[in-house]
């Protein structure tokens, strides 16, 4: 979830506290980056992305804590407590574990995008005594390092972790895209239903790039560990999320085998 628009973060807000009410138990793990973007320029810093994965050295990886921790999160768990909800905020680094991320180059060689980490677990004790309470956890995407020190985390990657501890009947990406497009620029292009032997040949082709390539490959990871409905949905569009929930048919992309 990663929205620059209050109205639409409310929208969603309100939804998630639905979902609560009615007994669903959701996990909320949100992201941020267009607000670390703009704390970073404030600060001098120019954000850099490789792969669709921000360049994150160790003045930007505080930034980066400081938004999503100690900013974002909070609002958010007020904002869901304003709506009647019960929420408890965590710093991703309180509740993942990461390796450290090296892409790979055209030339097969490793590259050092500084300090973004690749969850590897979670902790499902702290989620679980929060749901057995019907609180809704909020989580941002940071994660703790095998060095002991704080990661950056992908926010779609880390939320299907979570999904794939707590054996999510269903994980639901959003975004302020429709979805998976074939092209980018037209909204008509929307793609409602991939099969996971489709992901290669539309990387190939151009069409899963950038900023979808870790959406879509945690999407196919959470599957395959058994999460029962995965799917990508617009937060513009109103209630998405409980259609999704409540509906079979999906109001954005469904990634299916």
């Amino acid at each position: 979830m990663d929205s620059s628009d209050p109205a639409v973060r409310a929208s969603v807000a309100r939804d998630i506290v639905f979902l609560a009410a009615a007994g669903i138990k959701p996990v909320v793990v949100h992201g941020g980056g267009k607000a670390i973007t703009r704390a970073m320029d404030a600060a001098g810093l120019k954000a850099n992305f490789v792969q669709g994965q921000r360049v994150t050295d160790e003045a930007a990886v505080k930034v980066v804590e400081q938004v999503l921790s100690h900013e974002i999160n909070p609002e958010l768990v007020k904002t869901m407590e304003s709506l009647g909800g019960k929420a408890r905020g965590f710093s991703g680094s309180e509740i993942f574990t990461c390796r450290k991320l090296w892409l790979t180059g055209t030339d097969g060689g490793k590259i050092d995008i500084g300090f973004v980490g690749e969850p590897t677990d979670a902790n499902r004790a702290a989620l679980e005594e929060c749901l057995r309470d019907n609180i809704i956890p909020i989580i941002s995407p940071t994660a703790r390092g095998e060095d002991g020190k704080i990661y950056n985390c992908n926010a779609d990657v880390a939320a299907a972790r979570a999904a794939i501890v707590l054996k999510a009947r269903r994980l639901v990406f959003m975004s302020d895209v429709p979805g998976l497009l074939r092209n980018p620029k037209d909204e008509k292009t929307l793609i409602s239903r991939l099969r996971v032997s489709e992901v290669a040949e539309l990387k190939q082709a151009g069409v899963i790039d950038q900023g979808m390539i870790p959406k879509v490959d945690s999407a196919v990871a959470a599957l395959q560990s058994g999460v029962g409905k995965v799917s990508f949905v617009d937060g513009r569009v109103p209630h998405a999320v409980v259609l999704e929930t409540f509906t079979d048919q999906s109001v954005g992309t469904e990634i299916v085998f």
